[in-house]
């Protein structure tokens, strides 16, 4: 990684709360590496240089980080080429991550960094949320479920609650998004989900507006 991108990445992370040990910085370095490898013979993402995926991909993972207070059990559906799941895990070891994924070139991917870096706690599964054999073996188990990769939030919220414990949240990742869908949003689920917060944020050293959406099952 260059030098002008290691700093990105150190500086970013700052931003969400977060000094960059030696240790997590090198494997940063490994996942953007071997990520670009792969990424020449199989399409995991349509962003193909360092900085964006600096940007992009590991600075936009670790945005959400000042919101998983009190999560232990993540889950991440449709988490592609590992994001945001992996970055997390890189930085907060003690989270035990659950990646799914419908492709199976991507998983392959997943499982390839999980092992190269060594990562322990983590897991990555090839299916749908909605297939029997994922819903039945991670039932109720998980306090956040966590995508930016489904763009309907009230399919992402459908999905997501049965594998939630009673209490456990939902945080939807997406582009920038007005007020008016976030209140359609809470009304069509209001039975079954209670919105907490929405927070609109700029990734640093870029014009990407994110915004993050969370939802608490009842």
């Amino acid at each position: 990684m260059e030098i002008e991108n290691k700093n990105l990445l150190t500086q970013g992370a700052r931003t969400f709360g977060v000094s960059l040990e030696r240790k997590a910085a090198e494997a940063f370095e490994v996942y953007l590496q071997e990520l670009l490898k792969w990424n020449q013979k199989i399409n995991l993402t349509a962003i193909r240089t360092e900085r964006e995926i600096v940007l992009k991909h590991f600075l936009d993972s670790l945005s959400v980080l000042p919101h998983l207070s009190g999560v232990s059990l993540l889950l991440d559906l449709g988490s592609g080429a590992g994001f945001p799941g992996i970055p997390l895990k890189i930085v907060r070891t003690s989270l035990r991550v659950t990646l799914v994924d419908s492709v199976s070139k991507k998983v392959d991917f997943q499982r390839h960094i999980i092992r190269t870096l060594g990562l322990r706690g983590i897991e990555a599964v090839h299916g749908r949320a909605q297939d029997q054999e994922i819903l039945g073996r991670m039932k109720g188990q998980f306090d956040m479920v966590i995508s930016r990769a489904l763009s309907d939030t009230q399919t992402f919220l459908k999905l997501s609650g049965p594998f939630l414990r009673k209490g456990g949240r939902i945080l939807a990742m997406k582009a920038d998004i007005s007020r008016e869908e976030i209140q359609r949003h809470a009304e069509a689920e209001g039975d079954r989900y209670k919105p907490l917060e929405t927070v609109s944020l700029i990734l640093p050293f870029s014009s990407f507006k994110r915004s993050i959406l969370i939802f608490e099952k009842k």
